[in-house]
């Protein structure tokens, strides 16, 4: 049987984010701010992260997925979080685990709210405009080139899956 969501419609139809949420910006691991429109042309896969998951492991693949398309314009950005209470004691701390063990070189931000009354800005708008909050640690967000939400995620879906590759491949082109 098949049955269409009402996430599924906003998808299909490109459901835009307000420039304003996208202008939001992140405090940057590294220092200085982050913002989704400074990307704008590029598509970009946000992902909320955190260093004691199950799903930690898909720093790798996040990487190795940057690593494939960065020369044609992906961005990743992760967003460590402890909304899920698996997230080091701080920033630092942060910081130190994606270097030494992961060895990052896609932005990471501060570690930020992602779901309920504190969430950041751009995760408010998603519930917002598209119904959708993470339900977990590496739950992903594809957003387009022109803002619209390609496509989300759940923490199952690997970074380097056929589906999630196939869905950057065509905002790429």
């Amino acid at each position: 049987m098949f049955r269409i969501t009402l996430l599924s419609v906003l998808i299909l139809f490109g459901m835009q984010l307000r420039a304003a949420d996208l202008d939001t910006p992140f405090e940057a691991m590294e220092g200085g701010e982050l913002r989704l429109s400074q990307w704008a042309g590029q598509p970009v896969l946000v992902v909320n992260t955190a260093s004691l998951c199950g799903y930690t492991p898909q720093y790798s693949g996040l990487q190795t997925l940057y690593e494939t398309y960065r020369d044609r314009g992906l961005v990743i950005l992760a967003v460590p979080s402890n909304d899920f209470r698996q997230e080091l004691k701080d920033n630092a701390a942060v910081k130190d685990f994606c270097q030494v063990q992961f060895g990052l070189e896609f932005p990471v931000t501060e570690i930020t709210h992602v779901k309920g009354a504190k969430a950041h800005p751009f995760y408010a708008s998603l519930k917002r405009e598209a119904g959708f909050v993470p339900r977990w640690n590496f739950n992903k967000v594809l957003i387009g080139p022109d803002g619209a939400v390609v496509g989300t995620y759940p923490s199952r879906v690997k970074p380097m899956s056929s589906q999630l590759r196939g869905d950057i491949e065509a905002a790429l082109k």
